[in-house]
């Protein structure tokens, strides 16, 4: 069933992007999933493609769940984006591919229990 996509989802959906610490990355699915739309990856690229930059989010942290950058025509390329993640200590596979196991956000990581 596709996620209606409304301006509670966009909220939602924006609630989480500002969460991504520097040097962390989420995927789209992931975020759809921890705003509660679970299934809702191409959702939340619609969502990215039309953040509004009022809100400044940090949506250069949110990649393919394969480590591959958005496409081309946003963040002025890719070129951009991934100088933008690098320089908060992202890593790179030679591919090109954000290396996900070391850089994946868990929003379980902020949480302090001391």
């Amino acid at each position: 069933m596709p996620v209606e996509i409304n301006q509670k989802f966009f909220n939602d959906i924006y609630a989480v992007v500002a969460r991504i610490p520097a040097g962390k990355v989420a995927s789209y699915g992931q975020i759809g999933s921890m705003a509660g739309y679970p299934g809702s990856a191409r959702e939340v690229g619609y969502a990215m493609a039309h953040a509004p930059a009022k809100r400044k989010l940090p949506c250069h942290r949110v990649v393919n769940s394969q480590g591959t950058l958005a496409p081309e025509p946003v963040f002025g390329g890719q070129a951009r984006q991934r100088a933008m993640l690098e320089e908060e200590g992202i890593t790179f596979y030679m591919d090109g591919r954000i290396h996900m196991e070391r850089h994946t956000w868990s929003e379980y990581e902020q949480l302090s229990f001391f």
